[in-house]
C-alpha cells in the first residue's frame, strides 16, 4: 500500500511520519510518534480514551486518519504534562488530588477532554461538568472523584489567571 508523508506539530514539535492513508491518527502517534499516553479502548470513538486536541479543538483519534492531521497542531496528554520531567500538569494535578483515576485507562481521554472543556467553559458548574464528561466512559471510579477533579481544576485555572492580571 501507498505510503504518504505527513507533517504535524505535536505537544509543540514539528513531527513528520510517513503513514498509510488508512492508518488512524491514535495508531500515527502511538505507533510512529511513541506517543502512548493516547490510549485506544473501544476503536468506534464511544469511549473517549483516545482524545486527543487537533488544532484546539477535542478530537477521538481513533476516527481520525493520520493524513487529516497533515499541517495539524495536535496535543496529546503528554503536552499537558509540567514542565520538569515526570511532573503533572495542572489538571493532572486536580485529578491525583481529588481521586479522579483509580486504574487510568480513562484519564488520558478525560484529562485531554477537560481541557478543551475548561477552555470553553472556565467557571462551569455540575451540570456542564457532567455534560462535558458524557462523551467519556469510567468503568472504575463512579465519576464522583473526576467532577471534583473538574471543579478544583477549573478553580486552579481561575485563580492562576487572576494572579497573572
Amino acid at each position: 500500500m501507498t505510503e504518504l508523508d505527513v507533517s504535524l506539530t505535536v505537544n509543540g514539535q514539528r513531527r513528520l511520519a510517513r503513514v498509510e492513508p488508512r492508518k488512524t491518527l491514535a495508531d500515527l502517534l502511538r505507533q510512529d510518534l511513541g506517543l502512548t499516553g493516547t490510549h485506544l479502548g473501544c476503536e468506534h470513538g464511544v469511549c473517549g480514551s483516545c482524545t486527543v486536541l487537533v488544532d484546539g479543538l477535542a478530537v477521538r483519534s481513533c476516527l481520525m486518519f493520520g493524513v487529516q492531521a497533515d499541517g495539524s497542531e495536535v496535543t496529546t496528554v503528554e503536552g499537558l504534562a509540567g514542565d520538569e520531567p515526570g511532573s503533572l500538569g495542572p489538571l493532572q494535578r486536580a485529578f491525583w488530588e481529588t481521586h479522579g483515576l483509580q486504574c487510568g485507562f480513562c484519564t488520558p481521554g478525560f484529562v485531554v477532554s477537560v481541557t478543551a472543556f475548561l477552555e470553553e467553559c472556565p467557571d462551569p458548574d455540575d451540570e456542564q461538568i457532567r455534560e462535558a464528561l458524557s462523551g467519556n466512559l469510567c468503568r472504575c471510579t463512579g465519576y464522583q472523584g473526576i467532577i471534583r477533579g473538574v471543579r478544583l481544576a477549573a478553580r486552579l485555572r481561575r485563580e492562576e489567571q487572576e494572579a497573572r492580571a
